[in-house]
């Protein structure tokens, strides 16, 4: 094996991913001075091609979307996490050149929760479903969540979270979109969907919250993040994921033990840089 090594996050669009920041941080930390992260805009017709050319300095790949379902038939193998939700966002390079996919997102989202104090709740609602949505019913099917309600925009996709309730050993009712606000009563509340999509359902937010999980990190707080944080409820954000999947990316690609508070730190000093105003 290269003492330089390689690792890179891919997807489109990437140009606004703190995975770089974090990563880099934590060779840092580790002082892996061989070591480089970089991020590349690829799309779902372009990644055969570009894992093609890689060589045996690259230890492995962060993916993002559209690129998480698209690699899977690429890979030589895949972890059971990975295909309980037919997601792969971790790829790891053997030394005998094999590729194996992983799924960092799901245990990061369990270990971001657990930070929080939330390992346990009868009941939850998922506001979505998209990719992350399915993550987010295998991450709650692993801290013995009750029934969950999934608010979805159209029967297809009601549907569809039904199927991967069934399959996820999950009870998943469904609800229309217009219904969301009645989410905010729920003792936890994950929050899948694209910036701006919850931010009508601030006003929504009881006197005394339960936990929200809200999995964006930019812009942030969003605005039900901030209206919940005011009412005194417990809040996980996008970036406490990012930072708890990437721990994991880390010490999988690396095999080492990953900084958590260096890496948390410099994604909270990258967004804090990201939102300050520039001069005119």
């Amino acid at each position: 094996m290269p003492d330089d090594r390689r690792a890179a996050v891919l997807g489109s669009p990437i140009a606004h991913s703190l995975s770089p920041v974090l990563h880099r941080a934590a060779y840092a930390k580790l002082g892996l001075t061989g070591w480089r992260y970089d991020r590349y805009e690829v799309d779902e017709a372009g990644l055969p091609a570009f894992l093609q050319g890689l060589d045996r300095t690259w230890a492995g790949l962060s993916l993002t979307m559209p690129l998480k379902r698209a690699i899977i038939p690429l890979l030589d193998e895949i972890s059971e996490t990975a295909a309980s939700v037919e997601a792969v966002n971790t790829v790891l390079f053997t030394e005998e050149g094999r590729r194996v996919g992983e799924n960092t997102d799901i245990p990061g989202m369990i270990a971001a929760m657990r930070e929080r104090g939330v390992e346990r709740v009868e009941h939850a609602a998922v506001l979505g479903a998209g990719a992350t949505a399915s993550s987010a019913l295998a991450a709650l099917a692993r801290i013995q969540v009750g029934e969950v309600t999934a608010y979805v925009r159209g029967a297809a996709r009601a549907t569809e979270m039904r199927q991967w309730g069934e399959r996820l050993g999950v009870r998943v009712r469904t609800a229309d979109w217009a219904d969301a606000a009645e989410a905010m009563s729920a003792p936890l509340v994950f929050a899948t969907t694209p910036a701006g999509s919850t931010d009508a359902l601030a006003a929504a937010v009881p006197e005394r919250p339960g936990a929200l999980f809200d999995v964006l990190y930019d812009p942030w707080p969003t605005a039900l993040a901030a209206a919940w944080s005011a009412r005194g409820g417990a809040v996980v954000g996008g970036l406490d994921l990012l930072v708890h999947q990437a721990v994991l990316q880390v010490e999988r690609m690396t095999g080492g033990a990953a900084p958590l508070a260096a890496m948390r730190e410099a994604g909270e000093a990258a967004l804090a840089a990201r939102q300050r105003p520039t001069a005119p």
